[in-house]
């Protein structure tokens, strides 16, 4: 009897033993980190729609992220992700474990690209933004930017689509279609013109596509968010006189070359609905994509008598306002002074 006491005793203790260590080694595979990923960029693992586990690991593998094969497999197979592979775009960290990786890929709660739009001035820019950072190849999404009936089942035109995609960082997942990418667009484009903004628009006499199109030109005359404002006014006096609005940035977008850096009589002639020296009015498009501080500064604009600007000699970025042709003519002469003192004297930088 004592004998077998002794057994029993031993026989618990062996068990409590072989579980504390079966325990312990699940816990290594479980949670010890097993990724080789950098620290700070960690690995973006895309998984397409239909992969199977092969193509997920042959993805892991080709990178050479997992250090313990043997322990990722075993897991994976103990929590049925073979059955469980979804589509998706996932961050590894360097501390991740098994289990975490594991059972983030099993729910399919996949991480969101951050998506930011600034200086852009061309659909082609657009579409180089985008390039292949989604599932969806960027010529498929070039070709709905390009389709009239894209653009009007959205309320725009060929020429004002790129209104809809509004500077600002989005969140959007790598599984996004080309139809809900632009869905979601227009989804931040309807929640920024709230009914004040649109007021706004109304009050001053234009819609919220041409508040923006008057935007891009007051984006591309000035950084600075203090003078915003007065240059949109100024814009907003002429409009209102039914004068051209000359803006040199319109001709340079005509041109479609970005490397002028003066506008002369000669790149003014140019036969272009954009050459606001030529068509009164604004143009039939956005010439890039305005800020939204720079649309604000439309809707808000500065009421004033200035009906010419000029850029300051200091050249600080700032511009000098008159209200007479002859004192802008002045002011005029002054930066031309000092733009030949450096010996500036060409049409391209």
């Amino acid at each position: 009897m004592q004998k077998n006491n002794k057994l029993i005793r031993y026989l618990i203790i062996t068990v409590a033993l072989f579980a504390a260590m079966f325990s312990y080694y699940v816990w290594q595979i479980a949670k010890t980190p097993n990724y080789q990923v950098d620290e700070k960029k960690g690995f973006a693992l895309l998984i397409p729609k239909g992969a199977t586990f092969e193509t997920v690991w042959d993805s892991l593998s080709a990178h050479k992220i997992v250090r313990d094969e043997l322990s990722f497999k075993f897991l994976a197979k103990l929590l049925k992700f073979h059955e469980n592979v979804h589509e998706g775009r996932y961050m590894i960290t360097a501390e991740m474990g098994n289990y975490e990786l594991l059972k983030k890929l099993r729910s399919g709660r996949q991480d969101a690209i951050r998506l930011t739009f600034n200086n852009i001035r061309l659909k082609k820019d657009l579409v180089h933004k985008i390039g292949n950072r989604f599932q969806f190849d960027s010529l498929t999404f070039a070709k709905m930017l390009n389709d009239s009936a894209v653009a009007s089942k959205y309320g725009f035109t060929n020429e004002t689509i790129m209104c809809m995609f509004l500077p600002n960082t989005y969140e959007v997942y790598w599984t996004v279609t080309p139809n809900e990418f632009f869905d979601t667009m227009h989804g931040w484009y309807k929640k920024f013109w709230t009914e004040e903004r649109k007021q706004k628009a109304a009050a001053i006499g234009l819609t919220p596509i041409q508040a923006q199109i008057m935007a891009s030109i007051v984006e591309a005359e000035t950084k600075k968010p203090d003078e915003k404002p007065r240059v949109a006014g100024v814009y907003m006096n002429r409009l209102n006189a039914k004068m051209p609005l000359q803006a040199d940035p319109t001709v340079v977008f005509a041109h479609q070359d970005f490397t002028i850096k003066r506008v002369n009589s000669t790149l003014t002639s140019i036969k272009s609905p954009y050459n606001t020296y030529k068509v009164i009015g604004l143009p039939p498009g956005p010439i890039n994509l305005p800020d939204l501080k720079s649309i604000d500064a439309v809707l808000n604009y500065e009421h004033h008598k200035y009906m010419y600007f000029c850029a300051k000699e200091d050249f600080s970025g700032y511009h000098n306002f008159a209200e007479s042709f002859e004192d802008h003519l002045n002011n005029a002469r002054i930066y031309q002074d000092a733009l030949n003192k450096l010996n500036i004297h060409s049409t391209k930088k």
